[in-house]
């Protein structure tokens, strides 16, 4: 038996995993679903809404948008924000990828609208 070093990063021959042996033997089963994609098939799946007294089938996650802007839209200011700053991602994501951005004036208003909403919000939770 050859004498190996044995010390930090270095364990014995005998106690290291053996080819084809997971150190983990029970650990998460293959095919398991993780969070991101638990999220975006909940999100896909289809719900029936009423829109101007017809019934129409869309998918969970364009309710939610269309909820959201509802209620920004009524004067909501923290809905108001989450659209705002659910465009700019979705905008600067894009741009990253080399597709269409925010224009200049896009980003002149939301830079005006920003510290008027941080405000606001501020207000809020002071309770006035």
């Amino acid at each position: 038996m050859g004498r190996d070093k044995v010390g930090y990063g270095r364990p014995p021959k005998a106690t290291q995993f053996k080819p084809g042996k997971s150190g983990n033997p029970k650990g998460r089963p293959k095919g398991s679903l993780n969070l991101v994609s638990d999220l975006a098939a909940e999100l896909g799946e289809q719900i029936t809404v009423r829109e101007d007294g017809r019934t129409r089938r869309i998918s969970k996650q364009r309710a939610l948008i269309k909820s959201l802007l509802a209620k920004g839209i009524q004067g909501e200011v923290r809905a108001a924000a989450a659209v705002l700053a659910l465009y700019a991602r979705v905008n600067i994501d894009e741009a990253d990828d080399g597709s269409t951005s925010i224009d200049d004036a896009e980003l002149a208003i939301l830079r005006r609208f920003a510290p008027r909403l941080l405000k606001s919000l501020s207000r809020k939770g002071d309770g006035s």
